[in-house]
């Protein structure tokens, strides 16, 4: 996985923003105003992104993974995952930590506003 298909597959999610809110060196993805996956722009030869995690996951993701999945760097280490690309997960796998974020922030958007973003899944 590269950088400019992880880009893809996150921008074609219903709701998606991408913004540089702490600089030129960091695009963040969010649903609503609410980030679920932040990467660096800088990463040549090593791609890692944060993705958030249900807690309980994110501990066992780190423990069958040590050499992938970290906790969060620069984030709440509870809620958020560093994810290694190109290393011990498929990037079929990696699509699914990415699709675990934007339903975690969806999940727990008011109801108004989640039926707002799932409506337009079949544009």
């Amino acid at each position: 996985m590269n950088i400019e298909q992880l880009r893809d597959y996150c921008i074609i999610k219903n709701g998606v923003t991408e913004e540089l809110p702490f600089g030129p060196d960091t695009l963040v993805f969010k649903v609503a105003g609410k980030v679920f996956l932040l990467v660096g722009l800088n990463q040549v030869d090593k791609l890692s992104f944060n993705v958030k995690c249900d807690p309980e996951y994110a501990v066992q993701l780190r423990e069958q993974y040590e050499a992938t999945v970290t906790p969060g760097y620069h984030m709440n280490k509870k809620h958020w995952n560093t994810v290694f690309a190109n290393r011990e997960l498929s990037d079929a796998k990696l699509f699914e930590l990415v699709d675990h974020s934007y339903e975690m922030i969806v999940n727990a958007l008011p109801k108004r506003i989640r039926e707002e973003i799932t409506s337009n899944r079949d544009l």
